[in-house]
């Protein structure tokens, strides 16, 4: 890479860019706000999906929506290797 060229890894994402997140839509039976909180999970940091929650609720969408078998974002998510702290997020913005 040139050194007059930014590497643009890791570089902070505006609130437009984290409120694209929002605009998911699922093309099965899970509910819209699980859908996106997955989404949200996989593309975002932990930093970034902190700032993604805010607008999350704010847009009126459910922490706890459901996928077709029932699971919760908790539940899909409990066993990963980083869950602790997304589950944490999760508590903090339920009694936020």
């Amino acid at each position: 890479m040139r050194k007059d060229k930014k590497q643009l890894i890791g570089d902070e994402i505006g609130d437009e860019q984290i409120k694209l997140f929002l605009d998911f839509e699922p093309v099965d039976a899970t509910s819209p706000s699980l859908h996106k909180l997955v989404k949200a999970y996989r593309g975002l940091r932990i930093d970034d999906f902190e700032r993604f929650l805010t607008f999350f609720k704010e847009a009126g969408y459910d922490l706890d929506g459901k996928d077709e078998h029932g699971q919760t974002f908790v539940d899909i998510i409990k066993d990963q290797r980083n869950a602790a702290d997304y589950i944490q997020l999760i508590e903090t913005a339920r009694n936020a």
